[in-house]
């Protein structure tokens, strides 16, 4: 078993790297409109993670932070326009992260999968709601627990 994301393989480690944006545009995108403050608050986490994270994942995020939004409006730009087809996408290559965490360490396996779900809910929460209450929306809500990608 690898011990670090640096032992995977370059295939391998970019699946990981676009997880994080495909999580955020697949919350974001759940109703239809992928708005500002939700690429926003996506960005925040990250550049907090860069330096306030498991020690394992900060480098990560940190080469990460420095590339977020330019990959975020690429894959924007990549993926279908209609809210369907560009949510069945994002579910399809979310689902590669799958065997790949299987390749790393479980305690850093799982560190990055709850990194996931709690950046889902990040980007949840960016835009919805009022005064706090019904904060994340229900075709949100489907989504931020990545049921495509299997708990660790």
């Amino acid at each position: 078993m690898f011990k670090s994301i640096d032992a995977l393989s370059p295939q391998d480690q970019k699946v990981l790297y676009d997880a994080v944006p495909q999580v955020v545009l697949l919350v974001a995108g759940a109703d239809g409109i992928i708005d500002d403050s939700e690429l926003a608050a996506s960005e925040k986490v990250a550049h907090v993670r860069s330096f306030d994270f498991h020690p394992e994942w900060m480098a990560f995020y940190e080469k990460l932070d420095q590339e977020l939004h330019e990959r975020l409006l690429a894959m924007i730009l990549e993926l279908p326009r209609d809210t369907e087809p560009r949510q069945a996408e994002l579910v399809s290559r979310l689902s590669k992260v799958n065997p790949v965490l299987k390749k790393i360490d479980k305690r850093q396996a799982r560190h990055f999968y709850e990194g996931l779900l709690s950046l889902a809910g990040h980007v949840a929460k960016a835009s919805g709601g009022f005064i706090g209450w019904l904060s994340i929306g229900p075709k949100e809500a489907k989504v931020t627990d990545l049921p495509m990608i299997d708990p660790v």
